[in-house]
């Protein structure tokens, strides 16, 4: 069975890696970050491989994502279905949770938790003003994702109708990107301006948000705590379309 990985990020890698994939701004910090194509798969295989080999990720696996719309996030949600688990939004009774500091305290529900501090400088959630440290047993992610590989090879294979997103299948997930890659117009030459939240669930924000662009090859420029002045950054990042929260 092909992953929504598989489905929607391998051709992208396949085609032009150098073109940027993912531009992140987070106003209230300044940070901004460009991952080409190439530097996106490499965040997402050494994410799958923690996962598998220090989280126990398999096919059947539960993960909760706890995480704001965030270029870590996305190669985490890539990095789950590679595994061949299902993203979920709830940590009740979740195999692992990927958290960061605000969600410290709901992560603690699943059976293992993942903290990210998301720190621009890739300081561990322990080492940053993050509101919170992680709790005993629990992985931090940004401390110990850089030793992971950055080619990943799932060990069995994923068993067909697998959920992927929320109780939805790889495969009806990957049709609901693309459809809504076509009705929202997107193409490969695209640079969608979006804002939006990243609920885990398989339609609303993360589907348009970012699925959605994935699936028509276009490029994403992703704003978290917008408050500058939008219009003059599409203009400069050469945005052709902008999606509304």
């Amino acid at each position: 069975m092909t992953t929504v990985t598989d489905a929607l990020l391998a051709p992208l890698l396949a085609g032009d890696p150098a073109k940027p994939l993912i531009t992140f701004y987070d106003d209230a910090s300044g940070e901004r970050i460009e991952l080409s194509g190439a530097t996106f798969g490499n965040w997402v295989a050494k994410t799958a491989n923690l996962l598998r080999d220090e989280c126990d990720v398999e096919p059947g696996t539960t993960v909760a994502v706890l995480l704001p719309a965030h270029w870590q996030t996305a190669a985490a949600l890539c990095a789950i279905w590679s595994c061949g688990a299902e993203a979920v939004a709830d940590p009740a009774g979740a195999d692992v949770a990927l958290a960061d500091a605000d969600g410290l305290e709901a992560a603690a529900g699943a059976g293992l938790v993942v903290g990210f501090s998301l720190d621009a400088f890739g300081q561990g959630l322990g080492s940053v003003d993050s509101g919170g440290r992680l709790p005993r047993g629990a992985v931090d992610y940004a401390t110990e994702v850089r030793v992971h590989g950055d080619h990943f090879d799932p060990l069995a294979p994923v068993p067909d109708h697998a959920a992927a997103l929320a109780g939805t299948d790889a495969g009806t997930v990957v049709a609901t990107a693309r459809a809504r890659a076509a009705e929202l117009g997107l193409g490969p030459d695209d640079r969608v301006l979006s804002t939006a939240a990243w609920p885990v669930a398989p339609a609303g924000g993360l589907v348009d948000g970012f699925l959605a662009v994935l699936a028509a090859g276009a490029s994403l420029v992703h704003v978290r705590h917008p408050t500058g002045d939008q219009e003059r950054r599409a203009g400069t990042e050469k945005v052709t379309r902008v999606l509304a929260a």
